[in-house]
């Protein structure tokens, strides 16, 4: 857990190549209104909390053109264009199944045009979304970076794929002296698949940064939704968590003992949780207090018999939280 050797405490300090990477991520999915949460959001809405996490030192930014079909992307680069580029960090994404089958090299056109939309020369972190023909899309990414200067080329990573899937990715890389720097998948108290089948051990030994999305699964883990007050039903997640909800509910009170001893909210305890597990939650963000919330979070030391009484409270509930994009980790 972490990096520390404390047998009693388990600090937030996460593994990673790069230690200038803040503890959180704070993702912009929900800014493509694309439904799965429920909400409309407008740029006029999420500019103050834009504002807010920057001036927090939270400037990392986890996007992606599949967010909305580039809705996401566009209302993040409004926000960006006139801070200077070295005070802001951009994670964005390759989504296979939203390339032009029709251009001559789908690669190219799918990032250059997110470099568009944007207005960006470079990405911080570049991504392979998911496996769809995932071999071929991770050799035509190293083949467009191939023999670029080392400050045009971003972090690499690859996300939801599993540890074999990952290592072949290292495999391809490196035949074109690239590295694999990140991995990015959905991790939390009901989904540590992704520790069960030693994808984060493999990603600390060998100093790749372990990404985990998901943490509150969503607002599940937030304390915010109980059976009398269940998530939207027309929403993409509430016909996920709704059904499990009674299930949930246990869950959530078992966090809020740990919140009242530390005097926070129960959200901020599975986003503590995820630090100090050695991981780099990204947590998305539609209001000023969630941003707050995630800054107070990185503050928070579990200790390692709260971590496993948590876990071994979670995975007795049997809780299924897989969604359609994924798998379970083997």
């Amino acid at each position: 857990m972490g990096c520390n050797n404390n047998p009693n405490v388990v600090t937030n300090e996460i593994c990673c190549l790069d230690t200038n990477l803040p503890k959180i991520c704070l993702g912009a999915w929900a800014w493509g209104n694309d439904g799965t949460f429920g909400n409309q959001l407008t740029p006029e809405v999420l500019k103050p909390i834009f504002d807010k996490a920057m001036e927090k030192g939270l400037n990392l930014w986890d996007t992606a053109f599949a967010y909305g079909m580039g809705t996401s992307e566009k209302t993040l680069a409004s926000f960006i264009k006139d801070i200077p580029r070295n005070k802001v960090l951009i994670s964005d994404k390759f989504t296979p199944q939203c390339i032009d089958t029709s251009a001559e090299n789908p690669f190219k056109e799918m990032i250059e045009k997110q470099l568009n939309l944007m207005n960006l020369t470079k990405f911080d972190i570049y991504w392979i979304h998911n496996v769809a023909d995932a071999p071929k899309w991770i050799e035509e990414l190293a083949k467009y970076f191939q023999g670029k200067k080392p400050e045009e080329i971003p972090l690499i990573g690859v996300s939801n794929h599993n540890l074999s899937e990952i290592k072949q990715a290292v495999e391809i890389l490196g035949k074109y002296n690239l590295k694999l720097s990140a991995v990015q998948n959905h991790y939390s108290l009901l989904n540590r698949s992704s520790e069960k089948s030693g994808i984060l051990k493999y990603c600390q030994d060998n100093k790749i940064c372990f990404f985990s999305y998901m943490v509150l699964e969503q607002g599940a883990l937030s304390g915010k939704y109980d059976t009398k007050n269940p998530m939207p039903e027309n929403s993409e997640r509430g016909k996920i968590y709704n059904p499990q909800m009674e299930k949930i509910e246990k869950l959530n009170e078992e966090l809020k003992k740990l919140a009242d001893k530390y005097k926070t909210k129960v959200a901020l305890i599975p986003m503590a949780w995820a630090i100090c597990k050695g991981t780099l939650p990204i947590i998305g963000v539609t209001k000023a207090e969630q941003v707050d919330d995630a800054f107070a979070a990185s503050k928070i030391n579990l200790t390692k018999d709260e971590i496993s009484g948590l876990e071994n409270f979670a995975e007795k509930l049997d809780i299924n939280v897989i969604r359609f994009w994924e798998k379970e980790m083997k």
